[in-house]
């Protein structure tokens, strides 16, 4: 009942908008689809109106417990949802021969948001997770890794509209950009999956593509395999990066003669991610039967829309606690390191396909 009332009213209030985000990324409008911007994008835009409106808003006493709750513990929870969805074996099976691209790109954002962060002298938090969420899946690794880096609200946020930029363009441009250097339906499909940051704008790219080359959904799926075999870097990139930053707190440690424990600051959620995805990969070689059936189709689908539906919520929480203003005046050099990103990405996946032979 403690919880209830301390954390209700913001974890409502975030469910409530979670909820209407995802009816507005379901609508289309004069052909163009809302899919592309997603929920969790809307989420976070409706949470920053309601932040510049009302900038006291998310203090208030009955909304502050659990809109924080929400931004943190939700967005965690999402994470170790979306696990239940992700089929390591299929993945590296079917997507296993775009590793060499997909590895290529990932490494060249993270090396050209180490060195921008360097030159440009920006935030650290900010630049990982704008190197991070451009290289392997947009929102659901920027969900990922800001409680592992410890990010704040104002951080992610600048990080998720930056991707959410780049996003939109390369949804829109990507199809007419493909056809006119002239790729291969399987070409296209390893461009989009490895070129576009989020998983409804590579949907968006791949299912425009299918409409002009009339392919009955073949570049899709496969478009959304690569996209799927990507993810699979949330898991050694996180990891990597607890053990950087518990290191960074051992030393800390030393120098103050203060003790954190290890406990609290590795990111157990991970874990527990993985373990999500070992359990659905072990289910799915088990027998043909009643159970692996439901798993496989209803209950993963459903785990992919919960995980969906938390990472709104905690999107809408996260909005809810952004300073608009702060936000546009710290904005110029994360959309310079986003499109410095999103431009190498692009550009190396071209590069290694023809060099692969694949174009």
């Amino acid at each position: 009942m403690n919880f209830i009332k301390k954390k209700g009213s913001g974890i409502v209030l975030s469910a409530v908008i979670a909820t209407l985000s995802t009816f507005l990324a379901s609508l289309s409008l004069g052909g163009f689809s809302f899919e592309i911007i997603g929920a969790p994008v809307f989420a976070i835009v409706i949470g920053m109106i309601i932040s510049a409106i009302f900038p006291k808003f998310s203090s208030l006493e009955f909304m502050k417990e659990g809109i924080t709750f929400t931004s943190k513990k939700i967005l965690q929870w999402a994470v170790i949802i979306l696990g239940f969805s992700l089929n390591i074996q299929t993945v590296i099976s079917v997507g296993g021969q775009s590793l060499p691209v997909i590895i290529s790109t990932i490494l060249t954002s993270l090396i050209v948001a180490f060195l921008l962060c360097k030159v440009l002298k920006m935030d650290k938090k900010v630049s990982t997770l704008v190197g991070v969420g451009s290289s392997i899946c947009g929102g659901s690794a920027v969900a990922a890794t800001a409680p592992v880096i410890d990010a704040d609200d104002e951080e992610i946020a600048q990080s998720i509209s930056v991707i959410f930029l780049f996003n939109i363009i390369a949804a829109l441009i990507f199809p007419t950009l493909g056809n006119m250097l002239g790729l291969s339906n399987d070409g296209f499909a390893l461009f989009a999956g490895t070129a576009v940051n989020d998983t409804s704008s590579v949907t968006a790219a791949a299912s425009a593509w299918d409409s002009m080359k009339d392919t009955n959904g073949m570049v899709l799926a496969q478009a959304t395999t690569v996209k799927l075999t990507r993810t699979i870097a949330i898991i050694p990139i996180t990891l990597a990066l607890a053990l950087i930053r518990t290191r960074q707190a051992k030393k800390t440690n030393i120098e103050t003669g203060s003790k954190v424990k290890f406990s609290k600051i590795f990111p157990w959620f991970i874990i527990y991610f993985i373990i999500a995805s070992l359990i659905t990969t072990l289910i799915s070689v088990l027998p043909e039967s009643g159970f692996t059936a439901f798993y496989s189709n209803s209950f993963v689908s459903f785990a992919k829309f919960l995980a969906k539906f938390f990472i709104a919520m905690a999107m809408c929480a996260i909005g809810l606690n952004t300073n608009v203003v702060n936000l546009v005046k710290k904005g110029g050099k994360p959309i310079f390191m986003g499109f410095c990103c999103w431009i190498a990405i692009a550009g190396v996946s071209l590069l290694m396909q023809h060099f692969l032979g694949y174009w």
